[in-house]
């Protein structure tokens, strides 16, 4: 082979290398999806969000919940019978807020058992989807967080709370227009909150938490732990199966140039002989 046909033959396989390398996380991640619908009798579903690039640019871009999403989680759901359990596995920052409620409600409705599991975080609208779930699965530091509405970058709680500290003659037309809309955001949220929890919390504990999920009592990241949801009084359980975490490392963090971190593989303890490091 001359250098020309070396150099392209190299050119097309690595080319080839991350169609084949998706083609096969992709036959994996189906396999352990069976895997774990075998072992647990239930319709095993993920909603996986992880920072993507653009395939030619490589353009960093932050994946969210949207209603492609919903249209597909509705449809799965609708596809599993009302004896089936459902189980879901959530690893998302958030999202709209109409498709999250969608989603909710669609397993809320669901007659069978609904389990999330959250291997990681579950943040914004994904906690709003876990309180649709007859149990919560939690890995010891995975974390929720609360549900309070977003006007484009502004909390709307504290959009609210322009109006209580400034005299509304001070205050100019956008903001005014903003608190009514941010007033109108808390109220629906609230409500949906108070939908989901309706029969699994008694009227004043239901009401306490979607206050303190819905009405800006923490900031918008503020990561709720296992023990904190519990003692919210959410159905919380940290035993997470091993499948799910399996599964869950069938969907990399598009590599970058220089990880970030970096260990050696495999269990370590007293009888290993290799090391290991996290920077």
């Amino acid at each position: 082979m001359t250098a020309i046909e070396i150099f392209w033959l190299f050119f097309i396989l690595m080319a080839l290398q991350p169609v084949v390398r998706q083609r096969t996380l992709e036959v994996l991640r189906q396999r352990r999806i069976g895997d774990l619908q075998k072992r647990r009798g239930s319709r095993v579903i993920l909603l996986v969000h992880r920072q993507e690039t653009m395939r030619l640019l490589g353009f960093p871009l932050m994946r969210f919940i949207d209603v492609g999403d919903a249209e597909d989680v509705l449809r799965a759901i609708h596809l599993t019978s009302d004896t089936t359990p459902i189980d879901l596995v959530l690893h998302t920052p958030g999202g709209l807020v109409l498709p999250s409620v969608q989603i909710a409600r669609a397993l809320r409705a669901h007659p069978a058992k609904v389990t999330v599991f959250v291997p990681h975080y579950a943040m914004s609208g994904g906690t709003l989807i876990a309180l649709a779930a007859d149990e919560i699965v939690l890995s010891p530091h995975a974390v929720l967080g609360p549900v309070d509405p977003q006007l484009g970058q502004l909390p709307a709680a504290s959009i609210l709370r322009v109006l209580q500290d400034k005299p509304v003659e001070h205050i100019d037309d956008e903001t005014l227009m903003l608190a009514d809309m941010a007033r109108k955001a808390v109220f629906e949220l609230r409500r949906a909150v108070l939908q989901l929890l309706e029969g699994r919390l008694d009227g004043e504990a239901a009401e306490e938490l979607a206050g303190r999920l819905a009405e800006g009592h923490w900031t918008h990241d503020y990561p709720i732990s296992a023990e904190e949801a519990g003692a919210l009084g959410l159905p919380v359980s940290t035993q997470m199966p091993e499948l799910v975490l399996e599964l869950m490392s069938l969907y990399p963090q598009p590599v970058r140039a220089q990880p970030g971190v970096e260990y050696l593989p495999g269990p370590r303890g007293p009888e290993a002989t290799g090391g290991g490091r996290r920077p």
